[in-house]
């Protein structure tokens, strides 16, 4: 906690430096990025500057990061996504669009829940996609947050490239504090890499087509690693100590099944002796829960790096197709 609120008066003082100097443009690091830009990918100076005369640090940004949701317990970041009303709208979402998210999984793999779910956490359905203008966003964070000054320093590099190539004005853009945008909260690089044109209308629109963002998650996961039809996580229980020997912050499949019953893990079905999986162990306020995840679990950790966000997505998207199908939850364990 002591950290955070450190970093909160760091990031206040650099943000009130960077009012007082006047002109964001002729402080030394922006400077320096504007001249890389230039060099690298044939900006104009006379265009940037006018850009980035427009930026405004934002206070809110800064606090909005210091906090994050990943940082709770598990038993209190579920309760944030596994709401009734959730649900209830992820099952009007895929009614509502249900032929795209049915082509997309003949298209990607990825099943019509996942692709839900991953919605439904990042923006409600589209109904919360960020107020923030994210040539602000990216500019505080690249700027004036420290920790993490190199990821945000090529996010606005991909996002400016971004607007160039689909001729967007950059001050027009809103989205997350973090720079996300759009119904499935994609980061600029994201958008280059993964984003798609699903309706074939010759736009590739993630704000405002639902078609474009449900083909765009699709992709985003299919050249993640998505494998259709395999594994997402299973339960699993622990026993003595060695356990957590196997238990770490690598978000990857490491450890092979065959091994699991040497650390004191068991698990009720058949597991293939030689597939990868993570051990996770989720708090809940009388201990913990303990599960495997297999290498689909890890692809959605490729959205949002956090297990929490994953097992979020993972959840959601049963209740969702358990209420889409009459109440059978389908697929998964």
């Amino acid at each position: 906690m002591f950290r955070y609120v450190l970093m909160l008066i760091l990031m206040t003082v650099l943000v009130q430096a960077g009012r007082a100097e006047g002109d964001f443009t002729q402080r030394g690091d922006v400077r320096a990025f504007m001249d890389e830009m230039v060099r690298k990918h044939g900006f104009t100076m006379s265009g940037l500057s006018s850009v980035f005369s427009q930026v405004k640090l934002s206070d809110s940004v800064l606090k909005a990061i210091s906090r994050p949701a990943e940082k709770l317990p598990w038993y209190k970041y579920r309760r944030i996504f596994l709401q009734p009303d959730r649900i209830r709208k992820g099952i009007e979402f895929w009614h509502e669009n249900s032929t795209v998210l049915e082509q997309a999984r003949a298209v990607y793999g990825v099943p019509e829940e996942i692709i839900v779910a991953i919605i439904g956490v990042e923006t409600r359905y589209g109904r919360h996609a960020g107020n923030y203008r994210v040539i602000d966003a990216l500019s505080t964070l690249a700027f004036a947050f420290p920790d993490r000054a190199a990821f945000f320093k090529s996010e606005l590099e991909q996002f400016l490239l971004l607007t160039r190539e689909q001729r967007f004005d950059p001050a027009s853009i809103t989205g997350s504090y973090a720079g996300a945008m759009g119904i499935p909260q994609f980061i600029a690089s994201s958008y280059r890499h993964y984003a798609v044109d699903f309706n074939h209308d010759g736009v590739v629109d993630i704000w405002d087509s639902y078609a474009d963002a449900i083909g765009s998650v699709a992709n985003y996961f299919s050249k993640n690693g998505w494998t259709p039809e395999q594994r997402i996580v299973m339960r699993a229980s622990v026993t003595g100590n060695n356990y957590t020997r196997i238990l770490s912050d690598d978000l990857k499949p490491a450890t092979p099944a065959k091994d699991l019953k040497s650390y004191g893990v068991s698990y009720t079905s058949g597991i293939a002796p030689d597939t990868y999986v993570k051990l996770l162990n989720l708090e809940t306020p009388g201990g913990y829960e303990y599960w495997l995840g297999f290498d689909n679990f890890y692809v959605i950790t490729r959205y949002n790096r956090s297990v929490l966000y994953a097992m979020a997505v993972y959840q959601l998207a049963r209740e969702i197709s358990s209420g889409y199908h009459g109440g059978a939850a389908q697929g998964g364990q």
